[in-house]
């Protein structure tokens, strides 16, 4: 609770997933949903500009449980590393294909990770299928034009060698016009996208490239100052490939020492799919950080994830299934957002097969709300700690050690 009855105080950081997009979007969604959520639970909430520095963040001011709070929300933008790995053309985006198909089934990754949840595996098989379909159905519909063209111009006595040369070169332009368009409607096929997100960490085998390490520091510095401020609580939140970059940063802040009076410091992960990363060969920093941070007493961690969603690896304990818990493990408590029994069984069924909005649910307002409410988290009255204190992790969570790799970075 604030102090000297002031509004409790927190600053949220919070990192995305592999997107692209500009980080309005999450503030866009953070008002809308927020908006819901409050109807729903009967708390008020209000956006307003931002008052801290950073690149991009907004304020939350709130009523919750008779008790005034104010939080300073800030994305931690790293879209822009995004972009820039989604720039290969066609042919090499195939080839990315090939690469990042070697990588997880040449290390064995692949089939150890089949072992925890079949929904993230189909999903990371769905871009393959879908780019080895396209390339397909682009080549038979080049055949069959260039095969007619050649037949016409045979009709009309051109040699049949120039035919055949003429069908060739038409049969080539047809499969490649099909395959830009196949590109242009990525918005709804969404193959691209993904295999662009899967081969990131595939091309080098886990390891952070410089361009992530530097940003990665940058973020470091970037909550350690906020741990120097006036706050009751820093939260740190890591969506989907954002958590295990969170993992590493708070790892990181820990490390280099915390001030001796701070806020609490919590870390609250959704919907992570950290063995994609952690169970690739050369992922020995990660591997290294999710042993470290799982011992630590500075902070609070929290890992959500729900069985409905088909893109996390729900209820597996990401240090546990990487094989690098160590003596002593304290975190993270591994809890269920339990999609079927908190949203209504209409808006259950609305969202069921949106497997794409559904992995940003954790982010949205529930109409049948449990103890995972994402407004009240970051922009309540009560510190993470204290919200779980003495919860239970899921009865169903997955903590045996699967993953092939085992070594960590000295």
């Amino acid at each position: 609770m604030g102090g000297g009855g002031r509004p409790f105080r927190r600053r949220v950081f919070y990192i995305p997933g592999y997107d692209p997009f500009h980080p309005r979007r999450y503030r866009e969604l953070y008002r809308k949903e927020a908006a819901a959520q409050a109807a729903v639970s009967g708390y008020d909430l209000a956006l307003t500009p931002k008052k801290v520095k950073g690149p991009y963040g907004w304020r939350v001011t709130a009523e919750m449980e008779g008790q005034a709070t104010e939080a300073d929300v800030e994305v931690l933008v790293w879209s822009d590393i995004v972009r820039g790995s989604m720039q290969p053309n066609i042919a090499q985006t195939y080839l990315e294909l090939a690469r990042t198909a070697w990588a997880y089934i040449g290390s064995g990754a692949l089939f150890r990770l089949m072992r925890l949840r079949k929904g993230p595996i189909i999903a990371a098989l769905y871009p393959i299928v879908m780019l080895v379909g396209q390339l397909a159905v682009a080549c038979l519909t080049g055949w069959g034009a260039g095969g007619l063209l050649g037949l016409g111009l045979g009709w009309l006595g051109l040699p049949a060698v120039a035919g055949l040369a003429f069908g060739v070169l038409a049969g080539l332009a047809v499969a490649g016009l099909m395959l830009r368009w196949f590109r242009r409607q990525d918005g709804r096929f969404m193959a691209y996208y993904l295999m662009h997100d899967y081969s990131y960490a595939a091309r080098t085998m886990g390891a952070n490239t410089p361009e992530m390490e530097a940003r990665m520091a940058a973020f470091t510095a970037q909550i350690t100052q906020a741990l120097h401020g006036d706050y009751d609580e820093v939260l740190v939140v890591g969506h989907s490939s954002g958590a295990h970059i969170a993992v590493s940063v708070l790892a990181d802040a820990i490390r280099a020492g915390l001030p001796a009076r701070r806020p609490a410091l919590a870390l609250l992960t959704l919907g992570q799919v950290v063995p994609m990363v952690s169970f690739l060969p050369d992922a020995t920093r990660l591997r290294a950080d999710l042993h470290y941070l799982a011992a630590r007493d500075e902070l609070t961690w929290v890992d959500v994830t729900a069985p409905g969603d088909g893109c996390a690896f729900a209820l597996c304990d990401p240090v546990a299934v990487s094989g690098c818990a160590p003596p002593g493990k304290r975190w993270p408590l591994v809890i269920s957002a339990a999609f079927t029994q908190s949203l209504s069984p209409a808006r259950w069924k609305a969202l069921r097969w949106r497997f794409f909005r559904l992995h940003f649910q954790y982010l949205c307002a529930f109409d049948r709300p449990r103890d995972y409410d994402y407004f009240r988290i970051t922009a309540g009255p009560m510190p993470l700690a204290l919200r779980y204190a003495g919860r239970a992790p899921s009865k169903s969570r997955i903590d045996r050690a699967v993953s092939g790799y085992v070594s960590r970075a000295a």
